[in-house]
């Protein structure tokens, strides 16, 4: 196979990881940006996202002799949607090129003394630290000063590219393997006060994420916390885990886990614990019970509250675990099991910032994207305000599900429809082919969303603001646990409409 030599301005399909191949743009890195030590590699702008990542050059193929095999291998609409927008970049390319036609031809000039001299000022686009060899493979571009500018904005974040393509191969080169991609974090101050932690795509010295030195602990190994726990083993942490029925520790000790007996021991032995349990109640009984997470709090151990739990228990446990000198986070997630498992959480955050950066390898294991939020409390806060919003939406669905039927409707058509419009998202595809299936396997328990709904409503109460949405979605909620929907995914909610 022919050497293929690519520039700055080059069109590419880039394959990231476990990610799927994307078509992108060979751009100029930010200037505070460095290229990974290591294999050759170029900065790519993916288009029909926000996203930039440095790219081996093996992991790079030329745009238009790919495009067809790409399209066949990979038939979702982001992908379309991206695919759209080359085209669309390509056609504003060439109108610019056919009117800058004859400005080109006069680019050089000569002076009245039969010197040359460039019309336009111009710039040579290639990486700060191209070498010797850098220079023999590739063709020196030189470029007009506007030409990235116009068309690349400067990255201000790096996020992930979602969704695997099942079964594919990506040629390398002989006597090398792809190896994985890690997250790196970046603090983006927001107008707000509040702090995000956005996870991109860089090529560590290792590999993979470097993990924290730190011995890390978690309580709690249900549907969110047993994915959380395998992407911190995965990502080389030093993790001990406890659970209140043991069994479900077995798992985890096999993947390299230590087993704590106790919340006390595991906070004992390590430098921060997290924990992640189902209500306000269990939260409140881990630390402050026998044997909990309090007895073993020592000046500067960091324990950090995942669970999903209203502000006021927060603000308790914080105040608990601080006067015995220790520092305390809440960082629950937004997200479900499947994400938990795919490490593509959203955290959000609050308390001592300190510990949110002592966290940060744990949460690029864990997450997308993280946010500090200032104060203790004000993560709960927000999480219940998003669970409402959730769990009010997954109830007007099932709602219009159940209308359509009655009505004589396709419920099939009713969400295909759903799915052309403004309201088309993963979340409602995947919820309401899984209600159409029958199938309704937890991937956030139903009893959990209800108890979110309560959460919000008694919050909106103490600030004396109304929530008769959520109060009506609670009753259909309250209602589907009647008919044992508990233990059922939230999307069982519709039960409640047809029985």
């Amino acid at each position: 196979m022919a050497t293929v030599h690519l520039r700055i301005g080059d069109l590419v399909w880039g394959k990231l990881g476990r990610y799927p191949p994307w078509p992108g743009k060979i751009v100029s890195p930010p200037k505070d940006l460095k290229k990974p030590r290591g294999k050759k590699c170029f900065f790519v702008k993916f288009f029909g996202t926000e996203d930039h990542a440095w790219i081996k050059v093996e992991q790079l193929k030329p745009y238009h002799p790919h495009k067809e095999e790409m399209i066949k291998i990979n038939k979702g609409k982001r992908f379309q949607q991206a695919v759209d927008a080359v085209e669309e970049f390509l056609k504003k390319a060439k109108g610019k090129e056919q009117a800058s036609n004859s400005e080109d031809k006069k680019l050089i000039t000569s002076d009245a003394k039969g010197r040359k001299n460039p019309a336009k000022a111009v710039k040579l686009l290639m990486d700060e630290d191209e070498d010797e060899d850098d220079l023999n493979t590739h063709k020196v571009c030189l470029q007009k000063d506007k030409d990235l500018t116009d068309t690349d904005p400067e990255p201000s974040s790096v996020r992930l590219i979602g969704g695997a393509v099942p079964g594919f191969k990506w040629e390398n080169n002989p006597g090398s393997s792809m190896e994985p991609i890690s997250k790196r974090l970046k603090i983006i101050e927001e107008d707000t006060g509040s702090t995000s932690i956005q996870a991109a795509d860089s090529t560590a010295i290792n590999g993979s994420i470097i993990p924290t030195d730190k011995r890390i602990g978690f309580l709690g190994l249900g549907l969110m916390g047993s994915g959380i726990v395998s992407n911190l083993l995965k990502m080389g942490h030093v993790v001990m885990v406890w659970n209140r029925t043991a069994e479900k520790c077995d798992l985890f000790i096999q993947e390299g886990a230590r087993l704590g007996r106790t919340p006390a021991e595991v906070v004992s032995m390590c430098d921060i614990t997290f924990s992640c349990v189902s209500d306000p109640r269990a939260a409140r009984d881990l630390v402050l019970g026998p044997s909990g997470v309090l007895q073993g709090i020592r000046p500067g151990k960091c324990y950090v509250e995942m669970s999903t739990i209203d502000p006021e228990t927060i603000t308790e446990l914080s105040q608990v675990i601080t006067s015995r000198g220790g520092r305390f986070l809440e960082a629950p997630v937004s997200g479900s099991q499947q994400l938990s498992n795919d490490g593509m959480l959203v955290i959000l955050a609050a308390g001592d910032r300190t510990v949110y950066e002592d966290c940060s390898s744990c949460f690029q294991a864990m997450g997308k994207t993280s946010f500090f939020l200032g104060e203790a409390g004000n993560a709960a806060k927000m999480m219940l305000i998003l669970n409402m919003v959730q769990g009010s939406f997954m109830a007007t669905i099932a709602e219009g599900l159940t209308l359509a039927q009655a009505t004589g409707q396709s419920q099939q058509t009713f969400l295909d429809i759903l799915c052309q419009g403004q309201m088309a998202s993963t979340f409602l595809d995947q919820k309401c082919q899984n209600i159409l299936q029958g199938n309704f396997k937890p991937d956030y328990y139903l009893k959990h969303i209800q108890k979110d709904l309560r959460l919000a409503i008694a919050m909106g109460d103490s600030v004396n603001h109304p929530t008769p949405m959520a109060a009506a979605a609670n009753e259909v909620y309250k209602r589907a646990k009647a008919l044992d929907q508990s233990d059922n995914d939230m999307s069982a909610v519709y039960r409640a409409y047809i029985h």
